[in-house]
């Protein structure tokens, strides 16, 4: 059976700022990111199965990016834990605004390899996460790629 990629896209609004940065990116800023997330596997072959000649249904895909991912990311402020930053997130939060603290510099490079790991354990026996790319803006992005880990 031929081994096959499924590529589903996301996109969510998500705040940030670069502690230590010697650039603009400094400042608290947003961007509108786009998600794909691609997965291997080989289709479903059992006729009783609901899921004949799927490698993963795009909308089980779909839910589990969602709940790990743009419902935790859209429309939040991204702190590194580790920095002064966690002040104004701590202020942030006590005015209601959805704030996340991460132990890592809130870079698309670094965003990209904590979506793999949330992503990767939640995929179905026989699936696997192939690549992760990660749009900060149209022309700029990070890519993961489990064969590169």
């Amino acid at each position: 059976m031929s081994n096959i990629r499924l590529t589903k896209l996301f996109g969510f609004e998500t705040g940030h700022a670069l502690y230590g940065y010697d650039g603009k990116c400094k400042n608290v800023h947003g961007h509108s990111y786009k998600l794909a997330v691609t997965v291997t596997g080989t289709p479903i072959t059992d006729t009783s199965d609901v899921k004949y000649g799927m490698v993963i249904d795009f909308g089980d895909l779909k839910k589990i990016v969602k709940e790990e991912i743009v419902d935790r990311f859209d429309h939040a402020t991204v702190f590194n834990k580790n920095t002064p930053h966690a002040q104004l997130a701590e202020e942030l939060i006590r005015h209601g605004h959805h704030v996340l603290l991460v132990d890592y510099q809130p870079t698309s490079e670094n965003m990209v390899i904590d979506f793999a790991k949330k992503i990767g354990p939640r995929l179905p026996e026989g699936v696997a996460l192939h690549s992760l790319k990660l749009h900060e803006t149209e022309t700029s992005y990070a890519e993961w790629y489990a064969s590169d880990q």
